[in-house]
């Protein structure tokens, strides 16, 4: 039985409009971005009062940290969920593939890398903090064990291939293809993958 599932129907209720709120801000900042959105825009596109919003999160600034929490939450949960037989590399090309279809299907705003503002912001927020750096030593991790099996390249420093990875997860590429090109998000994903693992070289013929 689920946590989620013993919890009172008002309870239940509760977190189900919690779950709306952050999916609606999710959108709108993936729309209009972290200084144009408004409170008030939440509350009409989840179709409450602003009292009520304000029942659940304080201000912006703890609505937006929550969003972005669920966001690596969700992360983590992907990255416990896979195999454990799996190479690193294997489970660093499913994890890119996952953020990459969240990404396409509009759940994942890219904030923290445009907007100095937001980065101050989470700076100022220990939970977020306490959630970025359990994802980072994950992936950090599985970095390294990859070069050393050399199905990354290890001569290139660790922080290279990590921050790489996580550009890749933020590269405008996806969008522009998503609205220009005649591809569709799956045939995206996998292209974005090769680039993102396999480099714009041709593949060599063994």
């Amino acid at each position: 039985m689920s946590i989620f599932s013993k919890l009172s129907f008002k309870d239940q209720a509760f977190k189900l409009r919690e779950n709306a709120i952050l999916d609606a801000t999710t959108t709108i900042l993936g729309t209009k971005g972290y200084d144009l959105m408004t409170m008030d825009d939440v509350a009409n596109a989840v179709g409450i009062s602003k009292p009520s919003l304000y029942k659940h999160f304080k201000s912006k600034e703890d609505l937006v940290g929550e969003a972005l929490i669920r966001l690596i939450d969700g992360a983590v949960d992907f990255l416990a969920q896979l195999d454990s037989a799996l190479k690193p590399i294997e489970q660093l090309t499913a994890l890119l593939e996952w953020a990459l279809r969240v990404r396409l299907e509009g759940g994942m705003p890219f904030l923290p890398s445009t907007s100095a503002h937001v980065r101050e912001m989470l700076m100022r927020n220990l939970k977020y903090i306490t959630r970025v750096l359990k994802l980072n030593g994950q992936i950090e991790k599985l970095v390294l064990a990859a070069q050393k099996s050399g199905d990354l390249n290890p001569e290139l420093p660790s922080d290279v291939i990590l921050f790489s990875f996580y550009s890749r997860t933020c590269d405008p590429a996806v969008e522009y293809l998503q609205k220009f090109s005649k591809m569709d998000n799956e045939a995206i994903v996998m292209h974005i993958l090769q680039v993102a693992l396999g480099g714009l070289r041709p593949t060599v013929a063994a």
